[in-house]
């Protein structure tokens, strides 16, 4: 007689839950840094203060400008007679148009206003002479729009230059500091409260090194363009529509060259901060990356106006997002040159990104000492 063994079903063990794709992983990692920063009153107080900083120093440069007294202007014949008594100017009146050219060759005169030499009887036809551009309170004096004459290029004065070469340097200094400590400080909390680990069972190392960059860097090119609006504005309300118009191009190769520069930097901020376990240890680690930072700050302030040192600056990968836009705003780069400066940046970045994953993997779960950058590299 056959008997039958029944079968015992087998204990079905319950299915992991899957790990969370890579973009998905980035993005919530990213939406906390944006989120614990956006709730700290000590980074929106910050950002405040430097948005009113801004603001103020365009608008009461824009107020001393106006008041330096009034404009020094020639005059030939009827319009010096037109233009006698009206506010804002001293007008010379001179019997040749010849002699008013001279007296704005010499600077003793801003600008020149003299009839046209087709003028009709009445001498309502006016022509206004300048050097390299053409004083404006002498255009809007004027009752009709004059024809201008400028008898030399226009060159950019060194006062705006070095307001520019300020601008750009601060915005970055203070930007890539601020974003990349709070990355550093970051990285090494998780790793002295052993928060990491966590997170580590949940995601790659890769996908929370990820995420920290991409969300610091949303936060600093979000607070680099309000800056430019904002100093937009202020230009605007001044009456410095000339100085918003030259600097459009340079500001655009700032905004694009801090976006990737940022990224590099970011990068290094958070594979330097993970060879270390404490608060304490941060500052000799991040030591080279600030010094990276605060050199092209320091040459764009002292060098803004030699070439040379520009032309250097805008091809190293650390100082071209300010060395770069400098040249584009002082009119010294070919036009293919903030192409080669820009494809270098990116091959840097993605070369310095590459070895600050590994840098940043391999250290996150070591505690204790400080890790060496060599075994950091080793797999």
């Amino acid at each position: 007689m056959s008997t039958t063994t029944a079968s015992t079903p087998a204990t079905s063990t319950p299915a992991a839950a899957p790990a969370p794709r890579f973009r998905d992983s980035v993005t919530l990692v990213a939406a906390r840094e944006v989120t614990q920063k956006l709730r700290s009153k000590a980074f929106v107080i910050s950002t405040i203060i430097l948005m009113l900083v801004v603001l103020a120093s365009i608008v009461i440069g824009g107020l001393v400008s106006r008041n330096q007294g009034d404009t020094p202007v020639a005059a030939v014949g009827v319009v010096a007679e037109q233009l006698d008594g009206l506010p804002g100017l001293e007008v010379t009146e001179v019997p040749t148009r010849a002699e008013a050219e001279a007296l704005v060759r010499e600077g003793e005169v801003d600008g020149a206003a003299v009839p046209l030499d087709d003028a009709a009887a009445g001498g309502t036809a006016i022509e206004v002479i300048g050097l390299q551009d053409a004083p404006g309170i002498l255009l809007q004096a004027l009752a009709i729009t004059p024809q201008v004459t400028l008898l030399d290029e226009p060159e950019v004065t060194g006062f705006i230059v070095f307001f520019v070469a300020l601008g750009f340097g601060i915005v970055f200094f203070i930007s890539a500091v601020t974003f990349g400590g709070t990355i550093a400080q970051s990285v090494v909390e998780e790793k002295q409260t052993r928060v990491v680990e966590i997170l580590l069972s949940s995601i790659s190392s890769r996908a929370l090194l990820a995420g920290k960059v991409v969300g610091n860097s949303i936060l600093a090119f979000g607070q680099i363009i309000a800056i430019a609006v904002l100093a937009a504005v202020g230009l605007m309300v001044i009456g410095q529509d000339i100085l918003l118009s030259d600097l459009g191009p340079s500001v655009g190769w700032f905004l694009l060259f801090f976006a990737i520069g940022f990224v590099l930097l970011a990068a290094m901020y958070a594979a330097s901060a993970a060879l270390v376990s404490r608060m304490e240890d941060v500052g000799s680690v991040l030591t080279p990356v600030t010094y990276l930072v605060m050199i092209p700050y320091f040459l764009v302030i002292f060098f803004n106006d030699n070439e040379l040192v520009l032309g250097i600056m805008s091809y190293v990968p650390f100082s071209a997002p300010v060395g770069m836009p400098m040249r584009i705003f002082l009119e010294t780069a070919q036009w293919w040159e903030p192409l080669v400066s820009l494809a270098v940046l990116v091959a840097t970045t993605v070369i310095v990104v590459i070895l600050g994953a590994r840098i940043y993997g391999n250290s996150l779960l070591r505690t204790g000492s400080r890790v060496k950058l060599g075994e950091a590299l080793r797999e």
